[in-house]
This record gives C-alpha cells, sequence and structure tokens, in this order.
C-alpha cells in the first residue's frame, strides 16, 4: 500500500524497515485501510488520531489517500473514504478531516464529491531543524 501511495504522488522512496512498519501498524493513533483487488493492492488510505485539548474526543486527520493509476475512476478512492469514516464512527470520532493542495485539481474535484464540507484554510509548514 505505501508503494501505491509513493507511486501514486511521484515521490522517492526511502526504504522502510520492517521494525519500522511493524511500530507505525501497532501504534493506536496511525489508521491504514487499503484496497484489494484480487491479492494486488489497488490503493489505501493512511490517517491519524489527534486528540482535542477543548473536550474528550479525537478527529481523525487523512494525511495520504492514493488509488493506482489504472484503477482509478472505479470508486475505489470513495470506498476508501467511506470505510475509514465508519471505522471513525465505530470508534466514537466524529470528525474526519482532509487537507488538499489548492493546485491540486483532481484531489479538490474527488473530495469536493464525498459528501462533505469543504472550508478555505491555509496550511503553513516549516522546516523544525532550520533557525
Amino acid at each position: 500500500m505505501f508503494a501505491v501511495m509513493v507511486a501514486a504522488f511521484g515521490e522517492t522512496p526511502e526504504p522502510l524497515s520492517d521494525e519500522y512498519v511493524q511500530q507505525l501498524l501497532a501504534s493506536r493513533s496511525f489508521w491504514a485501510v487499503a484496497a484489494f483487488e484480487g491479492d494486488r493492492v489497488v490503493g489505501g488510505i493512511t490517517a491519524h488520531t489527534i486528540p482535542m485539548t477543548r473536550s474528550h474526543s479525537a478527529e481523525l486527520f487523512v494525511y495520504d489517500l492514493a488509488v493506482h493509476e489504472d484503477s482509478r475512476r472505479h470508486g475505489i478512492g470513495a470506498l476508501l473514504v467511506d470505510t475509514l469514516r465508519a471505522l471513525a464512527a465505530d470508534a466514537g470520532i466524529t470528525v474526519v478531516f482532509v487537507p488538499a493542495d489548492a493546485d491540486d485539481d483532481d484531489a479538490l474535484a474527488f473530495y469536493r464529491s464525498q459528501r462533505c464540507e469543504e472550508s478555505p484554510v491555509s496550511i503553513f509548514t516549516w522546516d523544525a531543524a532550520s533557525d
């Protein structure tokens, strides 16, 4: 699943050790759902639980959603979102959210089609190690 995501985003992968992947998958705050066609992984969604400070609750932050190029436009992305939302609801999480780059027309069109509320937000990032 992680390889499908790396390819979909055109990123250069860094080898992940088995120990790292096991630690990630064992984390209660990390969510991963894979989509299969037969034995082949064709997509996946990952998310992270964020505990809230205003109440005894948490929200779910979708970090990555990707579908293999030859499997797109078949409802797999929507099924991944629906599955993750159902799992979150079962866990008592009522808010699931995802950022999308303002210039990523495909992602924006997809998320707009997913029965969700769009929020005008800017996300700022910095390198924690730089001055």
